[in-house]
Formats: C-alpha cells, sequence, structure tokens
C-alpha cells in the first residue's frame, strides 16, 4: 500500500506540474501581460512603453525562467527605480532589500500580491475558500444521503414502477443546470410575487452568519443538480448486484428481501459510488462559480470569476492551484478507498 500510494503521490506531482505550467503560460501571454500593465500604469500608455514596463518588471524573461520563480526553485527577479529604489516580488513595503529572500514563491507560501484587491493572495484565496468550504460541506450532507437512498430505492427492483419514478427524477435533475433550478427556486421560495418567502433570494448575509433562510437556497440548487448523477451510478450498481449468483443463493436459501438488501447487496453495491462521490468534491468547488454569482455568495467561485474578468494573474494562478490540489488529492483519496472497498484489486 505504501509503495502504490508513492507511485500515486510522483504521479500527482509531475501531472500538477504539467497542470500549473499551462495554465502559467495560457495567463501570461503578452495580451495579458499588455493589460497588466495598462491596469497598473495608464490606459493611454504606447507600446513602447509598455513593453519597457514589462522590461523593468521582468516579465519579458523567457518563460521557464518566471515559472521557476514564481514556483520559488529560481530566485526572484528585482529591478531598480530611477529614484534609486529597489523593488521586487520578495521585497514587502518597508523591507530593505538586503535582508529580503531570494526565493519566494509557492514552495515557500508566497503566491504574490492581488493587482485588483491589493492584497496578499493567500490571504484571499483562504478566506473565500473558507467560505466555499461550508458551502461544499452543506451540499454533501445532504446531497449524498438523498442520491445514494434514491439510488438503492430504484436499484432493489430493476423495471418496476418505483425504478422508473426515481430514474425518471434523477434525469431530470441532472439535466436542469444551477443556473435554471436556481432562479425556479428563488421565484418560488423567495420572490413576493409567488408568496412564499421562506428563504432569502441573496446569501450575501451567510459570509457572516449562517442561517436556514440565508443558506438553504444556494446549498438546494446544488444538491438538486448533483444527486441525480450519484443516484443513477448508484442504481446501476445495484441493479447489477441483485443479479449476482450470491444474491440469487441468498434467495433460494429462503433470506427475506430485506435482509439480502442490507446484509448482501448494499455494501457491494456502494463501490463504484464511492468514486463518483469523491469526484463530486472538484465539481463543487468549480462549480460554485454560478451558484456563488446567482446568490451573491462572494466564496471561491466568486473570486474565480474576478480574478478572470479583471486579468488579476497571480490570483487566478492561485485558484488553479488550489483546484488542482483538491482534484489531485481526492482522486488519490478515491484509489485508496476503492482498494480497501474491493477486496478482488491486487496492488503489485
Amino acid at each position: 500500500m505504501l509503495a502504490f500510494i508513492f507511485k500515486r503521490s510522483g504521479v500527482m506531482l509531475l501531472t500538477a506540474l504539467c497542470l500549473t505550467f499551462v495554465v502559467f503560460f495560457l495567463t501570461n501571454l503578452h495580451p495579458n501581460l499588455e493589460k497588466l500593465a495598462k491596469a497598473e500604469g495608464s490606459m493611454r500608455m504606447s507600446d513602447e512603453q509598455v513593453q519597457s514596463w514589462l522590461d523593468t518588471r521582468g516579465y519579458t524573461q523567457p518563460l521557464l525562467v518566471r515559472y521557476g520563480e514564481w514556483l520559488g526553485v529560481m530566485p526572484s527577479y528585482r529591478y531598480t527605480k530611477p529614484d534609486g529604489k529597489v523593488v521586487g516580488r520578495c521585497i514587502k513595503p518597508a523591507m530593505d532589500p538586503a535582508v529580503a529572500p531570494q526565493y519566494c514563491g509557492v514552495l515557500q507560501g508566497e503566491f504574490g500580491l492581488s493587482s485588483v484587491f491589493k492584497d496578499e493572495v493567500s490571504t484571499i484565496v483562504s478566506k473565500r475558500l473558507g467560505l466555499t468550504g461550508w458551502l461544499m460541506l452543506f451540499v454533501m450532507l445532504l446531497m449524498v444521503p438523498m442520491a445514494l437512498v434514491i439510488g438503492v430505492l430504484a436499484g432493489m427492483r430493476e423495471g418496476s414502477k418505483l425504478d422508473r419514478s426515481l430514474s425518471t427524477f434523477s434525469i431530470a435533475t441532472t439535466a436542469t443546470p444551477e443556473y435554471v433550478s436556481g432562479v425556479i427556486f428563488i421565484v418560488i421560495f423567495a420572490s413576493s410575487a409567488v408568496g412564499l418567502k421562506w428563504f432569502k433570494g441573496s446569501s450575501a448575509s451567510a459570509m457572516d452568519t449562517i442561517t436556514f433562510a440565508n443558506f438553504t437556497l444556494p446549498v438546494l440548487t446544488m444538491a438538486f443538480y448533483g444527486m441525480g448523477y450519484i443516484a443513477r451510478m448508484t442504481r446501476a450498481s445495484m441493479a447489477e448486484v441483485m443479479t449476482a449468483q450470491y444474491i440469487r443463493t441468498a434467495r433460494l436459501k429462503g433470506v427475506s428481501f430485506p435482509n439480502i438488501v442490507m446484509k448482501h447487496a448494499l455494501r457491494n453495491a456502494l463501490i463504484a459510488p464511492f468514486t463518483v462521490i469523491m469526484l463530486q468534491f472538484p465539481w463543487l468547488l468549480t462549480g460554485v462559480v454560478i451558484v456563488e454569482t446567482l446568490f451573491n455568495y462572494k466564496g471561491f467561485g466568486w473570486v474565480l470569476v474576478q480574478a478572470a474578468s479583471n486579468n488579476d494573474i497571480e490570483l487566478l494562478l492561485s485558484c488553479s492551484v488550489v483546484a488542482v490540489f483538491v482534484v489531485l488529492v481526492t482522486q488519490l483519496i478515491s484509489d485508496i478507498g476503492y482498494v480497501f472497498l474491493n477486496p478482488r484489486i491486487r496492488i503489485s
């Protein structure tokens, strides 16, 4: 098992380097750097002034060199202003350049400064990620149990009316995008036009204090969309298990149907959905973009939209690092869990 984990960790590291390099390359294309120069300087800057701005700040260095600086494996670029002041990525305000560190990248925990929010990127991402973490937690607590119950009930008696009804409901939830179901929920449960003012149409106040009124609709919107996929996978796995030879043997021995489901079929039927459930975490992290924008909940998805729309390169790169980390870690946990749940798998 340790050899398996080390091997998977090595693959994860290589994958993370490749993905972050691709994002770094795309965000540091010349048009994006030109927009950054004009946003930081002046929109009336000439092409010569833009080029000079980029040269003095090290943006015209080779791409691999700048990627190494961002990672923290190469010394950070420094430049001297006309007034003689030395500035650079590693030099904080009111810091003596002589005592400033040479390396200050991702490996050192330095993610740079946001050009839009004028604050440390690590502070912004950690705060917004914490807000999204609460949203993801409540969504999983609601979505997973409901999806498993629907999938198990549908798969117990394949082809029955209950199976067809629950399968139709699961397909309908998966086919309805979040921005459609979210608007429908707002109109029904929060709009004064219908009269059911049970919840609030905005979740801005949930950033300070989470209540049932201001947090139910975004949680319900995401859970409603995601439960259908898990339920369909659980239903397919349960239906396959119910036709297995050992289930038929248990029936011939006179074991009651509830005992067959609970003691024999359920455990094996949940092996495949476990992987699907773990893959919901990356989806939730990126899928919150629409929901957080719709309900004015300024979490990770909201800050990702702000970084992309305002060409905030440092913030966008940090968001990509978080997304890559979550995807790879959840896949590792999924693989390890699958090995424990399925005894037929052998690690060479």
